[in-house]
């Protein structure tokens, strides 16, 4: 990992809910200390509403946001990548520090099952803050 600023790429399947609230947290408790990407290997055509706002709801704006692809130049400039359910399509390529975390999928759920996977995120985001950093996240 660089030292001055580590870069954390979060991979999902369609990049439509888990991959981009852990993205948007990050950014949002980290600020510029850490660079932050997210892709899905199957990129979904809009991030999802229920999603959208789960978010809205802790003030963060994900309205704007659209699903990336993953491609292997994004896991290649990330020194942390973490898969939320992408399964194989993740290219692996050999010094990069690899963790997969298990969240259940909103995909098709309304906000009430959406807000659980979006505070076990957020508790995932301020351990992983301070993992990289040292320093405990901007509140």
């Amino acid at each position: 990992m660089s030292a001055a600023r580590p870069s954390v790429l979060f991979v999902c399947v369609h990049n439509a809910g888990r991959s981009q609230m852990a993205a948007a947290f990050l950014t949002h408790f980290a600020g510029d200390r850490v660079q932050v990407r997210s892709a899905g290997s199957a990129p979904a055509d809009r991030v999802n509403p229920a999603v959208v706002e789960a978010m809205r709801e802790v003030g963060i704006d994900l309205s704007a946001e659209t699903p990336k692809i993953l491609t292997g130049e994004a896991v290649q400039e990330s020194d942390v990548v973490i898969t939320m359910g992408c399964g194989d399509a993740c290219p692996y390529f050999p010094g990069k520090r690899y963790l997969d975390w298990q969240l259940a999928d909103p995909a098709g759920q309304g906000v009430a099952a959406v807000r659980p996977i979006r505070d076990e995120i957020a508790a995932r985001i301020r351990t992983l803050i301070d993992e990289l950093t040292g320093e405990p996240p901007h509140l």
